[in-house]
């Protein structure tokens, strides 16, 4: 029997030319309360950066911005910044890598650090299968501003794909795995992977060799 191929492709540095999180994000930042808080969560943010703490910047980050904001709001301003990287974000290279193993039949799945709240529209454009992503805790409709579950990258990134593969009946040894990634929170998932591809510069060709 054949192994089934899957596909799990970063996304901000490999699919997209920079960060999405940061422009995202500065769409509430205008908000007088989001100064309040910014001011609150120096402290931490403070002791993240001393730590290179990409974890607690992220959660720092989402509770200074997003706490209190409509669910519904948030989701409209994903979909429309998901059109956004489409448009003018995305790299000419993997893209083109990604649709070509769709049209392979592969299950290419994205798995992210950033936000699911505006990957969900951007897989659904590439013809990715699934989002593992960071996802947003909401209560009543509105974020609480802490995430749901753990920032997805590194370890994470590998818990997840797991996980998603458990829920499709599958497991590790079932498949053909292939990763994509472009620094160091990606390094798990790519060491887990059978073919890994570094995109630290243009890729050569469409097709893989």
């Amino acid at each position: 029997m054949t192994a089934a191929v899957v596909v799990a492709f970063d996304v901000d540095g490999t699919l997209t030319r920079n960060d999405s999180v940061v422009p995202f994000l500065k769409r509430f930042a205008r908000r007088p309360v989001v100064l309040v808080r910014s001011v609150l969560q120096l402290p931490a943010v403070a002791v993240a950066l001393v730590r290179r703490d990409r974890d607690r910047l992220r959660a720092a980050a989402s509770k200074a911005v997003l706490a209190g904001l409509a669910y519904t709001d948030v989701q409209a301003a994903g979909e429309q910044f998901a059109a956004e990287i489409v448009e003018g974000r995305l790299r000419d290279d993997t893209p083109a890598r990604l649709r070509w193993h769709v049209a392979q039949g592969h299950r290419v799945v994205l798995v992210s650090a950033s936000y699911d709240v505006y990957l969900h529209g951007l897989a659904s454009a590439l013809g990715a299968e699934a989002v593992l992503a960071t996802r947003l805790t909401v209560r009543d409709g509105r974020c609480t501003g802490r995430l749901d579950g753990a920032n997805c990258r590194g370890a994470e990134k590998v818990a997840r794909l797991d996980a998603w593969l458990h829920e499709q009946d599958l497991t590790r040894d079932d498949i053909e795995l292939w990763g994509y990634g472009d620094s160091a929170g990606d390094r798990e998932l790519l060491a887990w992977a059978d073919h890994a591809v570094w995109v630290t510069g243009p890729l050569d060709s469409v097709a893989p060799a």
